[in-house]
């Protein structure tokens, strides 16, 4: 039916839902009417890039008045920013697995509670590339951990819990293609690698902490490159196993700045 899923039997159970992170909730906001339209919702890590995405995003779309703002429609909560044009949310989701998680778990009901439909979710962003131009884009086809597995690993109460990671291959193949037109940025499709920190989990060596050798790191990133890792952050995995199960069309396109 291209209806947003959500996998929670107690949330029928509830007389409200609130989405407090996002500051909605079902009995404060008509969702439906709000949201109901929504058929691409783009995800990156700042709330300053997300506004400015979603201002480009109304020039593109002839929805700009001359000296016209986008509005925060979160604006009571500090935690996250969203941003609407025309049928195309613009949302902020942190940086790291639990910041996303959170976010998309209040995202993935919202859409659910307006009925929306056919949802496309692509997460754009900056990211480490890996033996590749910088000035890259790398369109994810696949999230794996540090690894190189194409799973997500999470404790829910004292069990692990492991989940797919694989994103959608059409969606990939169809960025690539609009890629085309845009000779500017070398695009291309590859595995993105996610960990749980930003230092000694990407193998940097200016964090507080260092417990190995640069030799020992280049041997690391060798093999990742080696497993088809072309890029690093730390949100893909988590974001193509909640996008997969909730039955949302995902992709992840990340800049290479170095």
């Amino acid at each position: 039916s291209g209806l947003v899923l959500v996998k929670n039997p107690h949330l029928d159970l509830m007389e409200e839902d609130v989405l407090y992170h996002l500051d909605l909730g079902t009995k404060t906001h008509n969702l439906p009417a709000m949201f109901g339209d929504i058929k691409f919702v783009c995800v990156g890590g700042s709330p300053n890039r997300m506004r400015a995405f979603a201002q480009f995003m109304r020039r593109e779309l002839g929805l700009a008045a001359a000296g016209e703002d986008v509005a925060d429609i979160c604006a009571g909560s500090d935690r996250y920013a969203m941003y609407r044009a025309g049928p195309v949310l613009s949302i902020s989701h942190g940086m790291g697995i639990p910041s996303i998680s959170i976010m998309l778990h209040e995202l993935i009901k919202l859409l659910h509670h307006a009925k929306c439909r056919d949802v496309t979710i692509i997460r754009i962003g900056t990211s480490g590339g890996l033996g590749i131009e910088a000035g890259s884009v790398v369109i994810t086809d696949t999230a794996v951990d540090s690894s190189f597995q194409p799973r997500f690993e999470q404790v829910v109460l004292d069990d692990v819990v492991v989940r797919s990671t694989e994103l959608d291959k059409d969606l990939a193949e169809e960025l690539l293609a609009c890629s085309r037109d845009i000779p500017d940025f070398p695009t291309l499709i590859g595995h993105t690698m996610c960990t749980y920190d930003f230092y000694e989990g990407q193998g940097r060596l200016d964090g507080a902490l260092c417990s190995f050798s640069s030799e020992k790191k280049l041997e690391y990133l060798r093999r990742a490159y080696e497993a088809g890792v072309r890029n690093i952050e730390m949100e893909s995995t988590a974001f193509a196993a909640l996008c997969g199960l909730c039955g949302l069309k995902g992709e992840s396109c990340r800049f290479h700045l170095l």
